[in-house]
């Protein structure tokens, strides 16, 4: 193992004098994602690793150690201060610092000060990211994170999936409540809830003695899903419009699906305007004539104008919803705290 020795700040008798001959250095602070394998650097990075004159690093056990050394670069394992660091640059020198998870606050901010003192040469300061994140790549941590709460939180070891059931209803609720109202913060902090659920369930799925599976065949599934419903894309078919589409989806669909009926499929314990619009959906995209049942009350009632709001386009839970909130605003305005307790008279 290949160590630097650093010159102490404090003796400035072995320090070489700022001048205009003092070539001040080069210092490269190399920068990793956790989220990429390590030893996987860019060819950049690798150019700096080989060339500098010391390379250091605060962290043992940083993930990239081993495979620098490996590939023949002697790291330093060692937290230098910022003058120390400036010093170990002197004549030209340059030094890279292999950065932990928090990119050395600590050492850039002293830096700065340094810089900012106006008594000291600084050498150029380069940041150079050595791996980059990909789209998507803080999917990585939510899937470690679960994995440490699944294993170490008393409450999150004992879920099943009928447990949470409940759960995934209730934020697939507050997500349509969020886009409804338009609330940007809301929209990310709902999405990421029902994420959660995603992510909890699969957890729970590597368990099962007999059909385990994880989150990676689950996405695994859905990219293969996607791919085969647009052969416009990935394929040779052409879809122009967006009906083009569509037809794409159905007839794959139904390719895959080999169902008997057009009611195959539709999950009975949804709530009941969207359960009709979805059977009226089906009854039309399947070009049959299927009279509405003949009966009295309110749900016979409730089925017609659910199918009627499906064939003009218009989606009957949303629109309820919407409706719903104008009654609930009503509501509100119509309320007098000074009121109140007379209509809890009238009730009694």
């Amino acid at each position: 193992m290949g160590y630097v020795r650093i010159v102490n700040e404090t003796s400035p008798a072995a320090r070489p004098q700022a001048g205009p001959e003092a070539a001040p250095g080069r210092i490269v602070l190399l920068t990793t994602s956790h989220r990429v394998a390590p030893g996987l650097l860019s060819w950049p990075a690798w150019q700096a690793l080989h060339a500098a004159d010391a390379v250091l690093c605060a962290d043992g056990a940083h993930p990239q150690l081993p495979y620098l050394r490996e590939a023949g670069i002697a790291v330093a394992e060692t937290s230098p201060t910022a003058q120390e660091l400036v010093d170990a640059c002197a004549g030209g020198r340059t030094v890279v610092v292999v950065a932990t998870g928090e990119g050395e606050p600590a050492l850039t901010d002293g830096l700065a000060r340094l810089a900012g003192s106006g008594r000291v040469v600084m050498p150029e300061l380069e940041l150079l990211p050595a791996s980059y994140d990909l789209p998507g790549a803080r999917l990585l941590d939510l899937v470690q994170v679960m994995d440490r709460i699944r294993a170490e939180c008393p409450w999150s070891s004992r879920q099943t999936h009928e447990g949470l059931a409940k759960y995934g209803i209730e934020e697939a609720y507050e997500l349509v409540e969020a886009i409804e109202a338009g609330d940007r913060t809301e929209l990310r902090e709902e999405l990421g809830d029902v994420l959660l659920q995603v992510v909890f369930h699969s957890r729970i799925a590597e368990e099962h003695p007999d059909t385990p599976f994880s989150i990676d065949d689950v996405a695994g599934g859905i990219v293969a899903k996607l791919i085969r419903r647009h052969p416009h894309i990935f394929g040779d078919e052409r879809a122009e419009t967006p009906e083009d589409v569509k037809e794409h989806w159905l007839r794959t669909k139904a390719e895959e699906k080999r169902r008997t009926s057009v009611t195959d499929g539709v999950p009975l314990g949804q709530p009941g305007l969207a359960l009709a619009a979805k059977l009226a959906s089906r009854v039309r995209t399947a070009a049959l004539r299927v009279p509405l049942p003949e009966g009295e009350g309110i749900g016979y009632e409730l089925l017609a104008l659910a199918v009627r709001a499906e064939a003009d386009g218009v989606d009957p839970e949303a629109a309820l919803r919407a409706a719903a909130r104008v009654y609930r605003d009503a509501i509100k305005a119509a309320e007098d705290p000074g009121t109140a307790g007379g209509g809890e008279e009238d009730e009694e």
